[in-house]
C-alpha cells in the first residue's frame, strides 16, 4: 500500500512545471539583485496604472434625436468688465421672437470692482428685464411723501418724478428726447454729472445664472437703461456718448446646464480687449443637448456648445448699426448626445495584472541570464589571456 502511494506521488511530480534546484547550487549575484529590484518597481508602477484604468469608468457616446423640449435652459455666466461701472450696465434675456422675457427665473448678481479688479462691496442682485439700472440713494433730509415736477412729461395719475431716473422715464414714455440732465433739479441733487464722468473709474463683475425657455434666443450685457417701447427693446444711451464705454471684458465662465466630467467650456477664461469705444462683441453659440448617465444609475441632463466670435465698432458715422455690448446669441441643435459610464470587467483587470507580473518576470529572467552568462564568458576570456 505504501509503495503504491509513492508511485502515485512520483507520477504526479512529473507534472511540476516549476522544478526546484538545491540551495547549494544556487548562485546569487549583484546584477541579479539589481534586475529583481528594477523589475519589482516596474511591476508596481504598471499595477497602479492598470488599477487606475480599471477604477475609471469607460465612457461611451450615442447620438439620437432630442425630444426633451419642455425643460428650461440654464445659463451660467461670470463676466468681468474692468472699465465700466455696474450702474451703467444692464442684463437682458430675449427669446427667438425678439420679445423680452419678463418672467424669467434668475439669480444674477453685480459686484463693484476697483481699478485693480478687487471687490468694493458685497454683490447686489440684478433684476433681468427691469428698468432699475442705477442705484440711487435718496438723501434722508428729503420728505418721502413729496411730489416733484416731471418738467412737462407727466405720466400716470400721480404725476410725480422724485428722482432723476423717474424724470428720464417720464420723458421716454412720452417719446421725447431727454435733454441735458443738469436741467433737472433731481439730477443735480443726485450728482449725475459726476457719475457720468466716473463711468470708467470702476469695474463690474456680473455672475450667477438665468433660466430661460428652451428655444433659440440671446442674452446681452450692454450699457444704458433698458425699457420696452411699442414692443421694441431699447437701450437708452442719450445721457452719454456710446464711445466713452470701454467694453473690454473677461468671460470667466459661461456654460449651459451642469458641468460634464472631463469636458471644458470653450469660452472659459476668454479675454476680449476693446481698443476703441462703442464695441459690439457677438458670440454665436450652437448648443448641443447632452445626457450623461453615471455608472450608479444617475442621469445628468446638460448641454455642450460650440462658439463663433465676431466684433465690430458700432457708429452711425460709418454706417455700422447696432448697440455696444456683449451679446450671446444661441440656438439649440435638434440632436442629443448621450454619454454613458460603463464599469470595466474585473476578470479583464485580473488577466492584465497576471500578464504584467508574468511578462516582467520573464523578461527580467532573460536579462539576468544574459548578464550572468556574459560575465562568465568574459571571465573565461580573461583567464585564457592570463594563462
Amino acid at each position: 500500500m505504501f509503495l503504491e502511494k509513492n508511485k502515485i506521488s512520483e507520477q504526479i511530480r512529473k507534472f511540476d512545471a516549476y522544478p526546484k534546484t538545491l540551495e547549494d547550487f544556487r548562485v546569487k549575484t549583484f546584477a541579479g539583485a539589481t534586475v529583481t529590484i528594477v523589475s519589482a518597481v516596474i511591476i508596481t508602477l504598471l499595477f497602479i496604472s492598470e488599477l487606475n484604468y480599471y477604477l475609471t469608468p469607460e465612457v461611451t457616446e450615442e447620438l439620437f434625436v432630442d425630444v426633451s423640449r419642455s425643460e428650461k435652459l440654464r445659463i451660467n455666466i461670470d463676466v468681468t468688465f474692468p472699465n465700466v461701472m455696474c450702474d451703467f450696465l444692464s442684463i437682458d434675456a430675449m427669446d427667438v421672437s425678439g420679445e423680452q422675457q419678463i418672467n424669467v427665473e434668475h439669480n444674477i448678481y453685480k459686484r463693484r470692482l476697483d481699478e485693480a479688479g478687487k471687490p468694493i462691496e458685497k454683490p447686489e442682485k440684478e433684476v433681468i428685464g427691469s428698468s432699475e439700472v442705477m442705484n440711487i440713494t435718496i438723501p434722508p433730509t428729503l420728505d418721502p411723501n413729496r411730489c416733484e415736477s416731471c418738467y412737462g412729461a407727466d405720466v400716470g395719475a400721480k404725476n410725480c418724478c422724485n428722482t432723476c431716473e423717474e424724470v428720464q422715464n417720464a420723458y421716454r414714455l412720452r417719446g421725447w428726447a431727454v435733454p441735458d440732465v443738469n436741467t433737472f433739479a433731481q439730477c443735480q441733487r443726485e450728482g449725475w454729472t459726476k457719475k457720468l464722468e466716473s463711468v470708467d473709474k470702476e469695474g463690474c463683475q456680473i455672475f450667477g445664472y438665468v433660466e430661460v425657455n428652451r428655444v433659440a434666443g440671446n442674452f446681452h450685457i450692454a450699457p444704458g437703461k433698458t425699457f420696452t417701447q411699442h414692443h421694441v427693446h431699447v437701450h437708452d444711451l442719450q445721457p452719454f456718448a456710446a464711445s466713452q464705454f470701454n467694453l473690454t471684458h473677461k468671460i470667466r465662465h459661461l456654460s449651459f446646464g451642469h458641468s460634464i466630467p472631463g469636458k471644458t467650456n470653450p469660452l472659459d477664461g476668454t479675454m476680449q480687449v476693446a481698443n476703441v469705444g462703442a464695441m459690439m462683441f457677438q458670440y454665436y453659440v450652437k448648443i448641443v443637448p447632452t445626457m450623461y448617465s453615471r455608472a450608479d444609475g444617475q442621469t445628468l441632463h446638460t448641454n455642450q456648445f460650440a462658439v463663433t466670435r465676431h466684433q465690430k465698432q458700432v457708429s452711425t458715422l460709418f454706417g455700422e448699426q447696432g448697440l455696444p455690448g456683449v451679446f450671446v446669441i444661441y440656438e439649440l441643435a435638434p440632436l442629443m448626445v448621450k454619454y454613458g459610464e460603463k464599469q470595466k470587467s474585473f476578470f479583464h483587470f485580473l488577466t492584465s495584472v497576471c500578464a504584467i507580473v508574468g511578462g516582467v518576470f520573464t523578461v527580467a529572467g532573460m536579462i539576468d541570464s544574459a548578464i550572468y552568462h556574459s560575465s562568465k564568458a568574459i571571465q573565461k576570456i580573461e583567464l585564457g589571456k592570463v594563462s
